[in-house]
């Protein structure tokens, strides 16, 4: 009796100071609760998506930098490579003229050679033949010339023929020597060339490598843009998301707080007008559990009581049962603890002991409707690891 009559005098207060006073600070805070609480997260889940944002674009920039300073490696490789492939062109044609002198020259050496070979197959024979007819040559031209001065000049003549025939060989010789010396010099100079093309052509390969190696970066990068591209378009998307479920919770605070505000003025039940069902007792004391189970007693009352204004008060279902399960407003309901608890009755004594003070009009926390872990700005009453508004 004495419980009912302190009930009924703290009811009496708030009515009387809300009828003279704005709604009291924790009741319009109380509002606040559920929304303010996903307000809270969604802005944190906005700005973790902008930053995510912010680094996927910086790291767009940076990879979009590395494409391009890549791509202009590739067009000075390729104008590289154009000139290497030019200049072994180039080479290739000279070593196509170096191999045709080459062949000329060895034919013409062939034919210096054939030539020498000739001439001195025919002194030779002029000499053996001379060696071999020696006397009867001697007297027939001694016949022939008629005279010793006849004589004399035919000597001259076979002589002026012999130095004639020694100077034509000389001159095959030194032909033959002058054509394989340019023999040697072409030679020597498509060795030259050779190694020019072999050295044109290793810069070709490495120059190809290059361009290989840089144009795979470039696909790398292209694809990993295409990625970054994709991601920020998936953030603004969230961000966009995340920006429309902040204007609707800040709709639904809106109401939220209109709902507080009449809370507070309106109308409050006695604790003796509540006709508890059977099973509230173990419904309560499990909700304290999965709320407060790990919270001193005084925490423990304090979930229960909160529950209990709610049932006494006109803006809320007047049993406990629809308080414990109207919808959004305990988390264990909706991540199915509560009905864990409920099956295997989890609550402990004291869990029990803090619903029953509830049930029979005990509260710690005056007519406060909500509860949540402390955020910045929100003020109330605070008891263990809550604050009661």
């Amino acid at each position: 009796m004495r419980i009912h009559k302190r009930a009924a005098f703290v009811l009496a207060a708030v009515l009387l100071a809300a009828a003279f006073e704005p709604a009291p600070q924790g009741a319009v805070a109380s509002a606040t609760s559920k929304t303010k609480e996903e307000i809270d997260r969604t802005e944190k889940e906005k700005d973790t998506l902008q930053d995510e944002l912010d680094r996927t674009q910086e790291n767009l920039g940076n990879l979009e930098g590395k494409r391009d300073s890549l791509e202009k490696e590739l067009s000075y490789l390729n104008t590289q490579m154009n000139a290497v492939v030019s200049n072994l062109e180039e080479l290739d044609g000279r070593i196509r003229e170096k191999e045709q002198e080459i062949a000329d020259t060895l034919e013409a050496l062939e034919e210096a050679r054939a030539t020498e070979e000739q001439q001195k197959v025919s002194m030779a024979a002029m000499v053996r033949s001379a060696y071999e007819r020696q006397e009867d040559s001697y007297l027939a031209a001694l016949l022939t010339a008629g005279s010793l001065s006849g004589l004399l000049n035919l000597a001259d003549q076979m002589e002026k023929v012999a130095a004639y025939d020694q100077k034509m060989l000389d001159t095959y010789i030194d032909n033959r020597v002058l054509i394989e010396e340019q023999e040697a010099r072409l030679q020597t100079e498509k060795t030259e060339l050779e190694e020019l093309i072999a050295q044109a052509q290793a810069e070709k390969d490495k120059v190809s490598g290059l361009i290989d190696q840089a144009s795979s970066s470039i696909n790398q990068y292209s694809n990993q843009i295409s990625d970054a591209e994709r991601k920020a378009l998936a953030y603004e998307a969230e961000i966009k998301k995340k920006e429309e479920d902040l204007d609707y919770l800040r709709q639904k605070l809106a109401e939220e707080i209109a709902l507080s505000q009449a809370a507070a003025n309106g109308v409050w039940r006695n604790i003796s007008e509540v006709a508890f069902a059977e099973g509230d007792r173990k419904l309560l004391a499990n909700l304290i559990y999965c709320e407060a189970g790990g919270e001193p007693y005084d925490g423990q009352v304090a979930v229960g009581s909160v529950v209990i204004n709610r049932v006494l008060s006109s803006q809320f279902p007047d049993t406990v049962v629809g308080v414990v399960y109207q919808g959004g407003q305990f988390s264990p309901v909706a991540s199915g603890r509560l009905e864990l608890a409920l099956a295997a009755d989890l609550a402990t004594d004291s869990c029990y002991r803090a619903a029953d003070a509830a049930m029979s009009g005990v509260t710690n926390v005056g007519s406060c409707v909500f509860f949540r872990t402390p955020i910045e700005g929100l003020s109330g009453i605070n008891i263990g690891g809550h604050v009661f508004y």
